[in-house]
């Protein structure tokens, strides 16, 4: 009796077919009676490739991860995380990483970096831009670190439902705050970062003072004291579609939302809600490999590829968030162009660059926080993060 082994997923190995065929045709013979002799199987690389699931999934498969197996014949098994560094850390410290690439927020790779979680890619030989840009000058600020190499520019506006507030609707972050004027439920992510930004530009803190300001008792009680106004009935959200569902039902009058998410969700039949981009936070995702990867090679080859030029464009055009490296962008449609969040068509909206740095220090305390003022009576929305 034979027993198939199961691989890292829980599955049966990769190539198990082939060596039951294998198995079985070893049994025939040549015409004289000898043992026909087979060919050894080859053996397909195989990498697990994590990351959030929902329409940004979708872009990265049929953008990149479906061309790069069709390409070198490699097979790439996909799962999904919420995020966070939790599951690494478990990996890495139980020596059972089963991940192989993993697409993690710049605060995220930076703080897994620090914490010895990720390989070193100090050193990866990344391809020159399309335009013959190298590659250390054509990705943007903060797209390249010690452990990561750079996947999109996202971005996180607010919401509105239009029925709600019909020829007076909000323009400004400060409206986001204004229950007064725009009275109704509101929504934020389950997390401190962009809200607590907010709060602070809402108040009239400028852009480059946000940070110090938060770095301060004083700034932290301000930013609380702005979002108090909207904790009555404040919803908490992880899943990226899941505000587009709460502004839809009527459940929220505001909300948080992933901006390029949003935006191609209030273009569908029936959705009443519309983004807004004043006061986004500009923010990157990274690709980076658990330290103790099993297949690191066969990771920074998929790395490679993914973060060249084209594959970054194709990605983009199924879900217009920007792509990291400036090459991709004359590869990009008008239309895309104008719905990337840190696009031309956006450059008169204000707007804050989440400093990854600072949150990679800070995240941990501020949390902490948040979530003492989150349970005095925000509820939470449904579990699962998708893009």
């Amino acid at each position: 009796m034979i027993q198939l082994k199961k691989n890292r997923l829980g599955g049966p190995i990769a190539g198990v077919a082939i060596l039951a065929v294998s198995l079985c045709m070893a049994q025939a013979q040549e015409s004289d009676g000898t043992p026909a002799t087979l060919p050894a199987p080859v053996a397909v690389p195989e990498i697990v490739f994590t990351s959030w699931t929902g329409p940004y999934m979708r872009s990265q498969m049929l953008g990149f991860v479906r061309p790069y197996e069709a390409k070198t014949g490699a097979r790439v098994h996909v799962e999904h995380y919420d995020g966070g560094i939790a599951e690494i850390r478990d990996q890495v410290e139980s020596a059972n990483v089963v991940w192989d690439v993993v697409d993690l927020t710049q605060a995220d790779s930076l703080r897994a970096c620090e914490e010895g979680l990720l390989e070193d890619l100090s050193d990866i030989q990344l391809p020159d831009g399309a335009d013959g840009t190298p590659a250390s000058e054509d990705f943007v600020p903060g797209a390249l670190n010690d452990c990561g190499v750079g996947v999109i520019v996202w971005g996180t506006a607010f919401a509105h439902k239009k029925s709600a507030f019909g020829d007076n609707p909000p323009t400004t972050i400060a409206d986001f705050f204004d229950t007064e004027t725009y009275p109704g439920a509101r929504a934020i992510r389950d997390d401190p970062t962009v809200i607590m930004e907010w709060a602070l530009m809402a108040d009239g803190v400028a852009r480059e003072d946000v940070y110090p300001m938060l770095e301060t008792e004083e700034g932290v009680e301000r930013a609380f004291d702005m979002m108090d106004s909207i904790r009555p009935g404040l919803q908490l959200w992880s899943a990226g579609l899941e505000p587009a569902r709460m502004l839809n039902s009527g459940e929220v009058a505001m909300s948080s939302i992933w901006a390029t998410t949003g935006a191609t969700a209030s273009q569908k039949e029936g959705a009443d809600f519309l983004v807004n981009m004043d006061g986004r936070v500009i923010e990157l995702d990274l690709f980076g490999i658990p330290k103790g990867s099993r297949y690191k090679e066969e990771a920074i080859e998929f790395i490679r590829y993914a973060s060249s030029t084209q594959a970054l464009a194709d990605m983009v055009s199924y879900l217009p968030n920007g792509p990291t490296r400036n090459s991709s962008l004359p590869l990009l449609s008008e239309e895309t162009l104008a719905q990337i969040p840190n696009g031309p068509a956006y450059d008169d909206k204000a707007f804050i660059r989440s400093d990854a740095e600072w949150w990679a220090a800070n995240h941990a305390r501020l949390e902490e926080a948040f979530n003492i003022w989150t349970s005095a009576g925000a509820r939470q929305g449904a579990s699962g993060t998708v893009r």
